[in-house]
């Protein structure tokens, strides 16, 4: 019994690492991202199918001016985290067809959570808790709730605020 639930423990404990060096490559592509465009990819709109995970992927990592012709298709175009690379990557950090819609997914299997100071129309975004963006990870009970801090489902959340 000790066996199996310690078990448990170092898998838990290994997610969670697993999610903050994620975490640290997604935040470090976000920061080469800014200083060549001047300011971070900006939030979408979820309630129009715009996950934020997707937007993340899709400024990282897939050329949004080539989204018929796949990576690739623009030489000029700069990888931001070639792990994401939905063919070779072997850490399952993205689920779903290669393209724009491809989701990164963190340890537990669910997308990971960006949100940016500034929205896609320019506006400040009013709910980052950083002044630059915010990135998180939902955890173990893949619930949380990132607009009250202090809800019982933000627990196990891993984050960068």
């Amino acid at each position: 019994i000790f066996v199996v639930g310690g078990m448990g423990f170092v898998s838990e404990r290994q997610a969670k690492e697993k999610a903050k060096v994620q975490m640290q490559l997604i935040s470090k592509a976000l920061e080469e991202y800014k200083l060549d465009f001047g300011t971070y990819p900006p939030t979408g709109n979820p309630t129009k199918g715009e996950g934020t995970s997707q937007i993340l992927f899709k400024f990282l990592y897939w050329d949004s001016d080539n989204d018929n012709q796949g990576v690739g298709a623009d030489p000029d175009q700069k990888i931001y985290l070639p792990e994401l690379d939905p063919a070779t990557s072997k850490q399952g950090w993205t689920s779903g067809n290669p393209g724009s819609g491809t989701k990164i997914m963190d340890p537990w299997g669910t997308e990971y959570r960006y949100r940016s100071a500034v929205n896609a129309s320019g506006a400040a975004n009013s709910n980052t808790q950083n002044p630059d963006f915010d990135l998180w990870s939902c955890g173990k009970d893949l619930d949380t709730n990132p607009g009250t801090p202090s809800d019982k489902k933000n627990r196990d959340d891993i984050k960068n605020f």
